[in-house]
């Protein structure tokens, strides 16, 4: 994790669990992309700005932006884009549960990182194309020159998660497509 608030803050946590005043149970959960929605579409992402892919192909879905931006199409990957590890929230949420059962059920004492992601990477050209697929709507994209600080591929390595929580994430791409759009709809 490069040095960031998130990790000045997990730093700060482990300080803390490690106090010799005080014993602390202290879980840190690292998100890899969440996405989608609750699929009743009662409850999803409504962001201020557009940073996160979902909200934008929403946009572009919904005609409210022209086009998607992606962000280089020379990256050493299968297909030139970037690939990230997409974690559905209600799977994130699960992750949650699991988290606090462990620290009430077990009590371990100190701090605890776990990464929570699919574990499997996706192309964003394979994103769009799979959001294009299950919503039977088309989006408009435009490659743009890569942004600073982005990475080819960013993928979670949840077996510590698996082992520790028995948490394992069970929705598919589809479904997280599926459910982030029909928020989008139920709620423009």
């Amino acid at each position: 994790l490069r040095y960031s608030r998130e990790r000045t803050v997990e730093n700060f946590l482990e300080n803390l669990s490690l106090s010799s005043k005080k014993f602390w149970s202290i879980c840190s959960l690292r998100y890899f992309n969440p996405t989608g929605a609750h699929p009743s579409g009662l409850i999803g992402e409504d962001p201020k700005n557009d940073f996160n892919i979902f909200p934008m192909l929403n946009n572009v879905g919904t005609g409210e932006n022209p086009n998607l931006n992606i962000y280089g199409n020379d990256w050493p990957t299968r297909d030139g884009t970037c690939i990230r590890d997409y974690i559905h929230v209600m799977d994130l949420s699960d992750a949650h549960i699991l988290a606090l059962e462990h620290l009430f059920r077990e009590n371990p004492k100190g701090f605890l990182t776990l990464n929570i992601g699919k574990g499997k990477g996706v192309s964003l050209l394979e994103l769009v194309r799979c959001f294009q697929k299950v919503n039977n709507i088309k989006i408009p994209y435009i490659f743009s020159k890569r942004r600073d600080g982005d990475v080819a591929s960013l993928v979670a390595d949840n077996s510590k998660a698996e082992r520790i929580l028995g948490w394992t994430p069970s929705r598919s791409l589809e479904e997280m497509c599926t459910d982030a759009w029909n928020w989008k709809c139920l709620n423009y």
